[in-house]
């Protein structure tokens, strides 16, 4: 019993020393997050300058590339040589005018006959995978 209560007195004298070291901790801590704020306001400046290098950034030249479309290309888009994103404007277009997005899930296309040959005879087709089946009709 005598070591119980020795136990017990030991922890009630360290209670109230941890409570003091915990408020000089939060003491000491506000002053510090006032010096802080200061500091923050000047990488704010710099962020700016960074949007206007951004600004001036140059196509790729591989995208500007004129490339000569296939036979089965060439039914939807023409056939000249164009680069790959007037291809795939031109594309776009033929899909707005013929009406063969998808009304329930707008990101696939119905291919008509001219499209299915260049979708390599898949029927539907997602916007995204369009692309990559285009990219090989063109030269």
């Amino acid at each position: 019993m005598a070591t119980a209560k020795k136990a017990a007195k030991k922890t009630a004298a360290k209670k109230p020393a941890a409570k003091k070291s915990a408020a000089k901790k939060t003491a000491a801590k506000k002053p510090a997050a006032k010096k802080a704020a200061p500091a923050k306001k000047k990488p704010a400046a710099k962020k700016p300058a960074a949007k206007k290098t951004a600004a001036k950034r140059k196509p790729n030249a591989a995208f500007m590339k004129a490339m000569t479309p296939s036979a089965m290309l060439a039914a939807v888009v023409g056939s000249t040589p164009m680069p790959r994103t007037e291809v795939t404007k031109k594309i776009w277009d033929y899909i707005k005018k013929n009406k063969l997005q998808d009304s329930i899930n707008r990101r696939l296309i119905n291919a008509d006959e001219k499209l299915k040959a260049v979708f390599g005879g898949k029927g539907k087709v997602s916007m995204f995978e369009m692309t990559k089946l285009v990219s090989n009709h063109l030269k």
